[in-house]
């Protein structure tokens, strides 16, 4: 057999529809996907997927380094505090009952703090000499550790549930969502060195707006890690509201004006507070608004609308536009820098919406780590 005078265009040839060689070529991929084309998709958003739950799993492991090792540094613990980081790290919440809805805002807002009130005396046993200052870095370095373990997990679980019955359609809203939740991973991650060094975050320009509006008043504690002060602006009474700083912490706003109103009388609220901007928005824009702008599970939100529309009064608010990461990691500049600007704004609101004689409540919401008053 003399295999020179091969002619590869006639081997090839699509004139002849009897050639053998180009109906396989045709064929036999109609053929394998047809039966195994699920099972190929499976395989390449499988690959997809595994890279991103490796990441997760590294970021699960660098939060919970980070955390060990600045307990170790900083606190100078009595006992070794891997075991406990470690318990506290695998904690979970159960919601209440909601199959009747009367009276769970109380039941979730007894049951969250009653898990904050649970997981600070266990950090403050790691070290029993730390400060309320340490103590709140700590407990913000173990939610993030904590969250990011949690994700990892149901990632996980959701991937290897779908691979073991070979169910392609299962997998897929996994695939969608997963760009959204390895944003909200790498801002956890890359919020760790901020909270470790107290500095302020995004979510902090609430804070940072009132605590100046707070300088040289004098100022008190009205209520659990939330500081009051109050000053005048064309004979206005200002309650200036914000958690207290410099700690991670966001306080108790809601309790604060709830014992506000009951001393005194009201005439508007103004809250500023961090809003996420939509794609395609400006960075560090400002916004006004109507209604209580405050985020968390809902009950903070809840218990200043009952206050206010139990007294009638008309909630104000204004916020600054950040992306996810920009919320919880170091302050951009860009986002320190309207401080001043939503100041004057927040002069402008209480002077188009009172007159002289009248009360304002100002609540700057957020996180108040690295921010005093």
């Amino acid at each position: 057999m003399n295999f020179t005078n091969f002619d590869a265009d006639q081997l090839f040839s699509m004139n002849d529809d009897t050639n053998p060689i180009m109906m396989l070529v045709w064929i036999l991929p109609i053929i394998l996907f047809v039966f195994y084309g699920q099972r190929i998709q499976l395989w390449v958003t499988s690959s997809e997927i595994k890279k991103g739950i490796k990441k997760l799993a590294s970021f699960r492991d660098e939060s919970r380094i980070e955390l060990i090792n600045y307990v170790k540094n900083n606190l100078n613990p009595r006992d070794d505090p891997v075991k406990k980081i470690d318990k506290f790290l695998d904690y979970f919440t159960i919601m209440p009952v909601d199959m009747d809805p009367n009276g769970i805002v109380e039941k979730v807002r007894h049951t969250v703090r009653s898990r904050e009130d649970f997981t600070r005396e266990h950090v403050r046993s790691l070290s029993p000499e730390m400060s309320e200052l340490e103590l709140t870095k700590v407990q913000t370095l173990l939610e993030l550790a904590s969250s990011l373990q949690m994700i990892h997990k149901i990632i996980n679980h959701m991937f290897l549930t779908a691979k073991k019955q070979n169910n392609y359609p299962l997998i897929l809203p996994l695939q969608m969502i997963l760009p959204f939740i390895m944003e909200q991973a790498e801002s956890m991650r890359d919020a760790i060195p901020a909270f470790k060094a107290g500095q302020p975050v995004g979510d902090g320009i609430g804070p940072m707006v009132v605590g100046k509006m707070m300088l040289n008043v004098e100022k008190e504690t009205l209520v659990f890690q939330t500081t009051c002060a109050k000053s005048n602006y064309e004979d206005r009474t200002l309650y200036l509201l914000k958690a207290e700083g410099p700690g991670s912490t966001v306080g108790r706003p809601a309790d604060a004006l709830e014992r506000i109103v009951s001393e005194n009388k009201l005439d508007a609220i103004i809250m500023v507070d961090a809003a996420l901007k939509m794609e395609g928005e400006d960075s560090a824009s400002i916004a006004q608004g109507f209604g209580a702008a405050i985020g968390g599970i809902g009950t903070e939100r809840f218990q200043i609308e009952a206050v206010a529309s139990n007294s009638n009064i008309p909630i104000f608010s204004i916020v600054v536009k950040q992306s996810v990461k920009e919320a919880i990691t170091l302050m951009t500049k860009d986002i320190a820098d309207t401080a001043d600007d939503v100041r004057l704004q927040i002069y402008e609101m209480i002077l188009e919406n009172t007159v002289k004689g009248q009360s304002v409540a100002i609540i700057g919401v957020g996180n108040t780590v690295g921010v005093p008053q």
